[in-house]
């Protein structure tokens, strides 16, 4: 009886050390600028080891003042979370043991075959758009990545917005009035259109056959090689935090490899309104050059550009795809931290203009070296003038700061 006793003591007390145990993360900001609500990682793995937790544990994790924190487990198995840091200051989290609260989603996306394969995503302060093979496959040439405005809310709307504009129901009413009442097809179709602003943004962002907000490409001799839609794509994060996305393309031709293939793995946090976009090419045997693109929509001199190498930077105000329709301006911009060789406004021929671009003017690039096997990494994003940033002088100081911030992160140190 006294032997079971002291086991059933001993495995209480080790179960109450367990739960006893915590991880201390202290996240440090050098930089002369606050970083509030900016995602750190941890290694799942580590916190794992240091907590001794079991296969199904849960933790939880709290600030400096016991406040519960949101979190969530990557793919890559990394605890990420937002931590908000003074200018020259630390910020102290604890990581222990316990059942976490409900975080609602706020990151999330799908790929929706219904719509010719596109795959959008969203958090709760912008959407984006990238095009699949059913579209290539019709001969609708969009290369780059597609922008959608959001405000008045900080939860999914894309979700919505693709049930509406896909209705079939809906599109079969509109079909039947064009033949006995065009006009009443007209205003149904309005009422039921992502390109329309039923209360919380739309799509009203040119791409077409150009980078559009922010897709980065091989330059060979100065040219771009324009990637076309997505070949694969696996969804490798899909909230409540972050949302990342795998897509592997067709093979490009460049110089004299002609069997390169790019993959991309793209990923959005909640409260950014740029995107992280690690690009990497097989099948290259030499460095070549690689460009983030922001198509232009507005002839040379009348463009609102930044374009600044030296802080890895650009940024564009867009006019939209209808600047009489009164939706404001879209601000699109592009952050890299690695070296950027050149930043410049490339405008194209008139004839390549009209025949190649569908009517863009051009691009703003960003330009570095790209080593074969390398990771090229740069961000890309947007905002909107009906929204929170509601001027260029505000959406180049958020791009030129997060350039600075992704040149200089956080240091995050775990005991």
């Amino acid at each position: 009886m006294k032997k079971i006793l002291f086991i059933l003591m001993t495995a209480f007390v080790m179960t109450a050390c367990n739960e006893s145990k915590t991880v201390t993360v202290t996240v440090t900001n050098d930089m002369a600028l606050d970083r509030a609500n900016e995602m750190v990682e941890v290694s799942m793995d580590e916190v794992s080891t240091l907590l001794q937790l079991p296969n199904d544990g849960q933790i939880i994790i709290n600030d400096a003042e016991g406040t519960e924190i949101p979190y969530q487990i990557t793919f890559d198995e990394k605890i990420i979370f937002q931590a908000n840091v003074p200018a020259g200051k630390s910020a102290v989290y604890t990581i222990k043991t316990g059942t976490p609260a409900d975080v609602p989603v706020v990151a999330c996306g799908r790929h929706y075959p219904e719509r010719v394969d596109d795959i959008a995503w969203e958090n709760d302060v912008v959407a984006f758009r990238t095009y699949g093979p059913a579209l290539q496959a019709n001969g609708e040439r969009a290369f780059g990545y597609d922008v959608w405005t959001k405000y008045n809310t900080t939860e999914p709307v894309v979700e919505a917005r693709y049930a509406m504009e896909l209705n079939p129901e809906t599109l079969a009413k509109i079909d039947s009035l064009k033949k006995v009442d065009p006009k009443a097809a007209q205003e149904l179709r309005a009422a039921t259109s992502y390109h329309n602003d039923h209360g919380n943004g739309l799509d009203c962002y040119k791409v077409g056959p150009t980078l559009g907000g922010g897709t980065a490409a091989l330059m060979v001799d100065g040219q771009i090689v324009y990637p076309y839609c997505y070949k694969t794509y696996e969804i490798l994060d899909n909230g409540p935090l972050r949302f990342t996305l795998q897509l592997q393309y067709n093979p490009l031709t460049v110089k004299d490899n002609a069997n390169v293939i790019e993959t991309r793995v793209i990923s959005l946090d909640a409260g950014s309104y740029l995107n992280k976009a690690i690009v990497s090419y097989s099948g290259l045997t030499e460095p070549v050059q690689i460009a983030a693109g922001l198509v232009l929509h507005e002839p040379d001199g009348t463009a609102v550009i930044a374009a600044d190498a030296a802080n890895g930077y650009t940024t564009y105000v867009d006019p939209t795809d209808n600047a009489t329709a009164g939706n404001g301006k879209i601000f699109v911009g592009v952050a890299v931290p690695g070296t950027v060789k050149e930043a410049k406004a490339v405008y194209f021929s008139q004839e390549e203009r009209e025949k190649e671009r569908g009517g863009a003017d051009g691009h703003v690039l960003a330009i570095s070296d790209y080593e074969p096997g390398s990771d090229y990494i740069y961000y890309f994003g947007s905002a909107w003038e009906k929204a929170a940033i509601k001027d260029a002088a505000s959406w180049d100081k958020y791009v030129s700061e997060y350039a600075q911030k992704v040149r200089n992160p956080l240091t995050v140190t775990v005991k």
